[in-house]
């Protein structure tokens, strides 16, 4: 993580180093807290950030199913993740990290009470799983860890504290020599990677699963889309390992991940062990739309 100058917090920018919570901050002992990660991109415009408006939303709503109100409105958060951008003159790709928390004042599980604490930083970000592995692909474990089931958690909300499983599962992957994890629900279907939504495709058919116990994806339903009108069929269904471990190809979506293939997945080549043409040509119109590439999808820019 590269430093940036200021972090905005509470309607202020305050420098970067100074931004700090109380040891009592209530989410940090409660884990009741929401955020988001969303992406801005060098374009040959300027800095422009990718579905401004849907990741904003998401926020939001992670907050009204965990019961926290946001002190602030969708067009002032918008205007936040602006105004820190603007202030910070990066000068390469950016990773945004909204989070909505409760702060000092209150102990115990009742949290109503608890003050609502809005901060946004922002810093210079590149791939989250390497270069290397957007172009050759990564070697994926099937975690020990299941979901969250719906029965205990929501899913739907972009928590912190749901993402304890997921840093379980992640290190699981990596102390056993993988690069990332991927997950089964609790009834042994597919559900998705440790921060990222999970792919595959046979026979030319794209396949991914429902949303049953995981978050609505934007990068995720931004691929599918791309690939609709690349003529391809996408299909949402469960999907067992088995499948997985024939499948031509496989890929993982995510705001940090963007469109990374996966060549291995439990020590079973998938296809020919690299990226696939369709997964290729997936992240090549990804990636055509989040640098301004791709003229029907402007609208999905906000440049700074």
């Amino acid at each position: 993580m590269k430093q940036a100058d200021t972090i905005w917090m509470n309607g202020k920018l305050v420098p970067w180093n100074e931004a700090k919570v109380h040891i009592l901050t209530h989410t940090l002992h409660y884990g009741n807290g929401v955020f988001e990660g969303t992406r801005a991109y060098k374009t040959d415009r300027g800095l422009a950030i990718f579905r401004l408006r849907d990741h904003t939303r998401r926020l939001l709503d992670s907050a009204k199913i965990t019961m926290i109100k946001s002190p602030y409105t969708l067009e002032e958060l918008e205007a936040a993740q602006i105004e820190l951008l603007r202030a910070n003159h990066f000068g390469s790709n950016v990773y945004l990290r909204p989070l909505i928390y409760l702060g000092y004042g209150v102990m115990g599980l009742y949290h109503v009470n608890a003050p609502v604490e809005v901060a946004i930083a922002a810093w210079e970000w590149g791939s989250y799983l390497g270069d290397e592995g957007l172009q050759k692909g990564i070697r994926v474990k099937i975690s020990s860890f299941a979901r969250n089931s719906v029965k205990s958690t929501m899913g739907k909300a972009k928590a912190v504290a749901n993402y304890l499983n997921s840093q379980m599962a992640k290190f699981e992957a990596i102390e056993a020599g993988y690069e990332e994890a991927l997950l089964l629900d609790d009834e042994g279907f597919i559900a998705e990677g440790s921060g990222e939504c999970f792919f595959i495709v046979r026979d030319g058919v794209i396949v991914t699963p429902p949303h049953d116990n995981s978050l609505e994806s934007i990068t995720q339903a931004t691929v599918i889309e791309l690939a609709e009108k690349l003529g391809y069929t996408v299909e949402f269904r469960r999907i067992t390992r088995d499948e997985v471990y024939i499948a031509d190809e496989a890929f993982f979506t995510g705001t940090a991940a963007e469109v990374t293939p996966v060549r291995e997945v439990d020590a079973r080549t998938i296809g020919e062990g690299k990226r696939g043409p369709v997964t290729e040509r997936l992240q090549r119109a990804y990636f055509d739309v989040v640098y301004g590439r791709n003229e029907d999808f402007g609208h999905y820019l906000t440049y700074i």
